[in-house]
């Protein structure tokens, strides 16, 4: 089995039509894949961010699931959403981790490596595997 039993891949682009960088706002989009990578289902319970732009401005973000679902994976299945998250410069990272539980209630911190958000590339550079 491997090491996690989640594999995380990230899209991250800017948004500027919902950004106002004359007011210190800058919006970022994000499209995440997660795919089970084990041989028995899996349940994302839970979320944590750390979200850093490059003035120093840290936020930190936890709640259950993601984008108010609880995804349970069969083995070799994927679950994709985007979400968003704001920032005070014009770029930064974010980096996290997902609580997950197997169908025998063994758990896993399933870490999240960290990931740019620039509103200086202004496009997709394409999904990243971080797992």
């Amino acid at each position: 089995m491997p090491q996690h039993p989640m594999r995380v891949e990230v899209e991250p682009r800017y948004l500027p039509e919902q950004s106002s960088p004359e007011t210190g706002l800058y919006a970022f989009a994000y499209t995440i894949t997660v795919t089970n990578v084990a041989l028995f289902p899996i349940q994302l319970i839970a979320r944590h961010w750390v979200i850093e732009d490059i003035s120093g401005h840290v936020q930190e973000v936890r709640g259950l699931g993601v984008v108010g679902r609880q995804p349970l994976l069969s083995p070799g299945q994927s679950f994709r959403y985007t979400s968003g998250c704001q920032l005070k410069a014009a770029s930064g990272t974010m980096r996290g981790s997902y609580f997950v539980v197997s169908e025998d209630a063994e758990r896993f911190d399933v870490p999240i490596a960290a990931f740019v958000l620039d509103a200086g590339t202004g496009s997709d550079t394409g999904p990243r595997i971080l797992h």
